[in-house]
């Protein structure tokens, strides 16, 4: 009977926003201060982005914090979402949630589609306000209308999983396609596989590798790991089990514990690569270890009574080094 492999989602990730960069201006930093000075909101911010980036001058946080405060005066949306997330990062000002949440939401009130990205996350992780995913699906559905891809991917997220809204496999793949068709790549994973297993969408493994591909050469562990499991199967793909090998190792190097299972799959059977009861045992230690479940822990009993002792102290000697280079 031929091997299936393992076809799996990833795991609900809620990703904070990046840090933006502002140019300095060609002129010093007294003339651009002076000009702030009297000058406008956005001006002023700049000077903030100035001193938080060392563009020009040493990096200040507590110097850019107030001129981010000097921006703010006025109302400018950009400023209140910038500052609230010094206070919740303890940039330049003492850590301060409550502060946080209330500066973000006088710039989510405003439409800022960061601050209302942001807020949702605050609901979501319950920081600084009572977790309520309910609120986060609402605030995420705000910034996810204004095209923001963390958005669009935390709203499908919530309609897979049922968070916050009622479960629905189809909106979560019509979230997620958005996401991904801005590359953001955990969106490309989840659409992958979503389309592998027929979760909102008619089954279809050309298009679960199109998108694991999409999200696999992004870096993505997930990604690779839907990849490694359509060469291992055959699914949209010839079937391949070198290709397999390949992108489960990416995958299972980063500490994807489907991958680490299936790799040591590979190693158990001989598929793609000499059989190694060795590193058989070793990667099912490991996928076990990080939680992959039952089957980790009896493919892992299973390969053990293979191996003499010297061969399974060898064994648990390899995971343990690459649990010490891979620290969590």
């Amino acid at each position: 009977m031929t091997r299936r492999w393992t076809t799996f989602f990833a795991a609900a990730v809620l990703v904070a926003a990046t840090t933006g960069v502002i140019t300095a201006q060609q002129e010093s930093i007294e003339e651009i201060r002076t000009s702030a000075e009297r000058g406008t909101p956005e001006e002023q911010l700049q000077v903030g982005f100035l001193y938080l980036n060392g563009q020009g001058v040493p990096p200040d946080a507590v110097e850019a914090v107030r001129w981010m405060r000097m921006a703010m005066e006025s109302g400018y949306s950009h400023a209140q979402y910038w500052l609230g997330r010094m206070y919740s990062q303890g940039r330049g000002v003492p850590q301060d949630t409550a502060e946080a949440v209330r500066l973000y939401r006088l710039a989510a009130d405003q439409g800022h589609i960061g601050a209302q990205y942001s807020f949702g996350v605050m609901y979501a992780d319950g920081q600084g306000v009572p977790q309520d995913d309910a609120e986060a699906a609402r605030w995420f559905r705000l910034a996810a209308d204004q095209e923001h891809a963390r958005a669009q991917f935390n709203l499908g997220q919530a309609y897979r999983e049922g968070r916050g809204v009622p479960q629905d496999d189809a909106e979560a793949v019509r979230w997620f396609r958005l996401a991904a068709d801005q590359g953001y790549m955990y969106s490309q994973a989840l659409l992958g596989a979503a389309y592998a297993n027929g979760d909102g969408v008619p089954q279809d493994h050309a298009e679960a590798v199109r998108w694991s591909r999409l999200a696999a050469d992004q870096g993505d562990m997930y990604g690779q790991a839907l990849l490694g499991a359509a060469y291992a199967n055959g699914d949209g793909v010839p079937q391949d089990y070198v290709e397999a090998l390949r992108w489960f190792r990416l995958a299972a190097e980063q500490g994807e514990s489907g991958a680490q299972f299936n790799l040591g799959g590979m190693y158990a059977t001989g598929s793609g690569v000499p059989q190694d009861d060795v590193l058989a045992y070793m990667w099912f230690n490991l996928s076990a270890a990080l939680g992959y479940g039952e089957d980790a822990v009896k493919a892992r009993d299973q390969v053990a009574n293979r191996l003499t002792p010297d061969q399974r102290a060898e064994a648990q000697r390899l995971a343990r080094e690459w649990d010490e280079a891979h620290p969590r």
